[in-house]
């Protein structure tokens, strides 16, 4: 015969366990946030989690962050806080092991398979490290990227890219090392009960060719990258995607994409941004500016548009956190449009590879703030910087930069120079143009023109009717470099209306967009 006060105390302890287990729930849940909630549905695959203290929480140097799949118990991600985010100074240990995610970009799509991030995928040789690294835009040789960032009183985790799916379950936990918060309480997640959440049974339909972006999670991405990674390589129709205002801090690098608009909802509020460098993720040793289609040698910029065509750029900000070699925006491609864009950058502040336009864009950066090969033209913008404003390294076969109704502004306490092209590493660049037609000036040293090596012959830094910002007077050029030029309303009439024609400049492109409309 069973004894009923043996019974009675097994029941006792399970109430007194489930108790417990519940208590530590609650105080758990009562010191922070979690996003997603616990057991939330519809999640996009792409989204960051978040951990909302009351207090300012610090990152912590070890512990382990990991998600599973809840039905099979499988490992879909990890992530090694004692693993280094990158290097912050130069001439890092070329020795040093890889860090190891196993998944790959393959046809379009990830896999959960064997390939490494760091698996070259050009002619760039692996230059190993013990760095974290993720794939970004199917971008193999991948990127050093920060796992956490802190926002207040909020820890951001960015999972390695495209490892959730659709239509899955997942639980997470962590470590109690990853995060220290200021005089609270946080023992880590361990109980894969706690923090839960199922993503979206079905994936967006671009046959309604917009896509938005929201980081609050109320649209069909939580991140830009996750929608530019969505739409297929080489896509005929126009896909918009709209980005809700908010901060998105993300690496944005995207290649072999055409025909999309990238619209922000309002230029000073949609901002896309992240603190990246040279040093941070730097070129590959063995490889100068050639590499095959898709696998731009330079991963230094915070926004990388790399071998795309008819990419638009509207009402937005983009920029990078750090100083140094530090592009906000880095094109590689042809028929790019920016309208409406804020871009911040440290050093090149931006890149420009192939047919650009640019309108109503403000430029803020350091030294050679435009660097690039052309042809670009700039119409109605604003360039702040110490300067030079641009480093111009086009060649004979195409125009490089046309600046209409443009304004300058140095903020070099001696003033800035406006360009300069001298021999870079054993190349020199004797036809370097850039042509200045209506164009505002402050600040501007009256020599004009920076350092540009002994072939000039070919150069084209010319001004037509430059004035000064301050009082709309006719800038006095009575000083400028022997090797500029001063155009003529009467003897260079031709000159003047080619040039500040977008089509004679990029290539008989003719930049269209809604905006002209």
């Amino acid at each position: 015969m069973k004894n009923p006060n043996f019974n009675n105390k097994i029941f006792a302890f399970l109430i007194i366990g489930i108790l417990f287990i519940s208590n530590i729930h609650a105080k758990l849940l009562n010191n922070l946030v979690l996003y997603p909630k616990n057991n939330d549905k519809n999640i996009s695959p792409d989204t960051h989690l978040k951990l909302t203290f009351k207090s300012n929480p610090q990152i912590g140097n070890y512990g382990k962050i990991r998600i599973y799949k809840s039905s099979n118990d499988s490992l879909v991600d990890e992530l090694d806080m004692s693993i280094p985010a990158g290097p912050t100074l130069a001439n890092v240990n070329p020795n040093a092991t890889y860090t190891t995610v196993a998944y790959e970009y393959v046809s379009g799509k990830f896999t959960n398979a064997n390939t490494k991030p760091g698996t070259p995928s050009g002619t760039a040789l692996p230059t190993p490290n013990n760095y974290q690294l993720t794939i970004i835009g199917g971008f193999t040789d991948a990127f050093h990227f920060y796992p956490i960032i802190i926002h207040e009183n909020t820890a951001i985790i960015y999972l390695h890219n495209n490892l959730l799916e659709y239509n899955q379950n997942y639980y997470v936990l962590v470590d109690s090392t990853i995060i220290t918060p200021t005089n609270e309480w946080f023992k880590g997640i361990y109980n894969k009960n706690l923090w839960r959440f199922s993503t979206r049974k079905t994936s967006p339909n671009l046959k309604f060719k917009k896509l938005i972006v929201d980081n609050k999670g109320n649209g069909d991405f939580n991140t830009l990258q996750g929608a530019l990674d969505y739409i297929p390589d080489y896509h005929r129709d126009t896909i918009t995607i709209f980005i809700k205002n908010g901060l998105y801090e993300e690496l944005i690098y995207f290649r072999n994409k055409s025909n999309i608009i990238i619209q922000g909802e309002n230029r000073d509020s949609a901002i896309i941004q992240y603190a990246n460098n040279e040093v941070f993720n730097p070129h590959p040793w063995n490889v100068k500016t050639n590499e095959r289609p898709g696998t731009f040698p330079s991963r230094r910029a915070a926004f990388t548009i790399d071998n795309c065509t008819n990419i638009q750029l509207k009402n937005l900000t983009v920029k990078t956190l750090l100083y140094g070699q530090a592009e906000g925006l880095l094109i590689n491609g042809n028929k790019t449009i920016l309208n409406g864009v804020n871009i911040v950058g440290s050093g090149d502040a931006l890149q420009t590879n192939g047919t650009a336009y640019f309108e109503d864009v403000k430029i803020n950066g350091g030294g050679d703030m435009i660097l690039g090969r052309g042809p670009a033209f700039f119409k109605d913008c604003d360039f702040y910087s110490p300067g030079p404003f641009m480093w111009i390294r086009n060649t004979e076969t195409n125009h490089g930069n046309i600046f209409v109704n443009c304004k300058f502004t140095g903020t070099r306490p001696e003033g800035s120079e406006l360009a300069r092209a001298p021999t870079n590493k054993g190349t020199s660049y004797p036809y370097s143009e850039a042509v200045l037609i209506n164009c505002s000036l402050k600040n501007i040293v009256s020599k004009g023109w920076g350092a540009v090596g002994e072939e000039t012959k070919h150069l084209h830094y010319w001004e037509f009717n430059s004035i000064n910002s301050d009082d709309g007077k006719l800038i006095d050029v009575s000083n400028r470099a022997e090797f500029s030029r001063q155009l003529n309303i009467e003897k260079d009439e031709d000159i003047i209306k080619n040039y500040a024609n977008p089509e004679y400049v990029l290539d008989s492109w003719i930049p269209k967009s809604e905006l002209y409309k």
